[in-house]
């Protein structure tokens, strides 16, 4: 199981460490400049619904060099899975059985996260509206991209590096370092969701609650079944579905998207 602790472990300072340079190169990151962002929002004149927030930008004018960017950006963020896999990487197989890798039973994780995508998602996008409608929440533009023959293919490499990165780095590597260093599970749980939803702020706060409570329901699952794929899974299929989906959607209800018509 992914959160009994390691044979040979390093000292508990080592391992504070470690979650700071890790959580430092990837997500912890996200969250201090996602607070820095929520402030700045908070203190300009145009209310947080006014306000918007694009997930995928367009990083040069000229298309080749768009697409170079997009793909270098998705490489560099995935570093930090690398990082994590290699730390905690076991001789014996599964050799990433502490990451809650294994490949088994890949349909059956395949379904479960398909089905766990329809369970999330579907009320995530209520949340979005009521946060709209209470002013808490920005208008958020998943894609700014232009129409190329490799939007679709980047946007989905987005959603797997959001899948990957945040499933494997906040729910299966914090479950197993920190019960490295004794935490009990649920304490784990309501941490992990705490940090999730702190990097996500920078949309409002109806996202940081939403994001919250989905990191419960992930870190529960995580805990009980131990498996990563389900969780990675339905954070790829639900990321591409807002991020492919957007631009049909906000063309044809730009009012119910909060954009203008």
């Amino acid at each position: 199981m992914p959160l009994e602790p390691a044979v040979d472990l390093p000292s508990r300072s080592r391992l504070r460490v470690e979650i700071a340079i890790v959580l430092g190169l990837s997500l912890g990151a996200s969250a201090v400049y996602s607070l820095v962002s929520i402030v700045n929002r908070l203190t300009q004149p145009t209310s947080l619904s006014q306000q918007t927030a694009t997930l995928n930008s367009s990083l040069s004018d000229r298309a080749v060099f768009d697409l170079v960017y997009q793909v270098l950006a998705v490489v560099v963020d995935l570093v930090p899975v690398a990082l994590v896999a290699y730390l905690l990487w076991q001789g014996r197989r599964p050799h990433l059985a502490r990451l809650g890798v294994d490949f088994s039973r890949t349909g059956r994780d395949v379904l479960g996260g398909l089905g766990l995508a329809l369970a999330i998602g579907i009320p995530g996008i209520g949340l979005y509206l009521v946060g709209k409608a209470l002013d808490l929440t920005v208008t958020v533009v998943p894609t700014d991209l232009g129409e190329h023959w490799w939007t679709v293919p980047v946007l989905v490499l987005s959603a797997l590096r959001a899948g990957l990165t945040e499933e494997v780095i906040v729910v299966a590597y914090l479950f197993a370092r920190l019960t490295d260093l004794r935490w009990r599970p649920w304490t784990i749980i309501v941490a992990a969701a705490l940090l999730r939803g702190t990097y996500h702020l920078y949309q409002g706060f109806g996202a940081f609650v939403g994001n919250v409570v989905m990191g419960l329901v992930f870190g529960w699952l995580y805990a009980r079944f131990g498996r990563i794929l389900p969780l990675v899974v339905a954070h790829v299929v639900m990321d591409s579905a807002v991020f492919i989906g957007y631009p049909w959607a906000a063309a044809t209800f730009p009012a119910f998207f909060g954009l203008p018509s």
